[in-house]
């Protein structure tokens, strides 16, 4: 049976790889021209991927706090910090897409027609690109945290 360290890390990386996917999920559903059916698989697909955030933060603490190298190895290490400063930045930014998602749901709920526009769709695109960019560099922060 594996320790209590590798079980943490096999459930972190699990949970931050499902969290890139279900963020390129969202990228390629939310594109102009999308149809009703696609703006309800958003808002499901967002909620998994609050869900999945929320597991990489307590895993990821967790293993902080209970796993081999402890707290006083990650509190003191910048690159940590830095990790954990750009999950945070990704997960202001994520605010904006789930919120159009909330709304452009609303909206269908309210009128079977009403679809998001273009513009709109573009916006949402550029914030989960920039999301994206960031889990790429909480990526290279936790190459060089694990490093030392």
């Amino acid at each position: 049976m594996p320790d209590l360290d590798l079980s943490l890390a096999i459930a972190h990386h699990l949970a931050v790889f499902g969290m890139i996917t279900v963020i390129a999920s969202e990228m390629a559903i939310a594109r102009p021209g999308i149809g009703a059916q696609e703006v309800l698989r958003l808002a499901r697909i967002d909620t998994a991927y609050g869900i999945l955030a929320l597991i990489v933060l307590a895993v990821g603490f967790a293993r902080a706090i209970f796993a081999a190298k402890g707290w006083d190895y990650y509190s003191g290490n910048g690159f940590f910090h830095a990790k954990l400063g750009a999950f945070v930045a990704a997960g202001v930014l994520s605010i904006w897409p789930t919120m159009a998602f909330i709304r452009w749901r609303r909206a269908l709920k309210d009128n079977p027609a009403a679809l998001p526009a273009e513009g709109e769709v573009r916006r949402v695109r550029l914030f989960i690109y920039l999301e994206l960019g960031l889990i790429a560099l909480m990526l290279v922060f936790a190459a060089a945290m694990a490093r030392g």
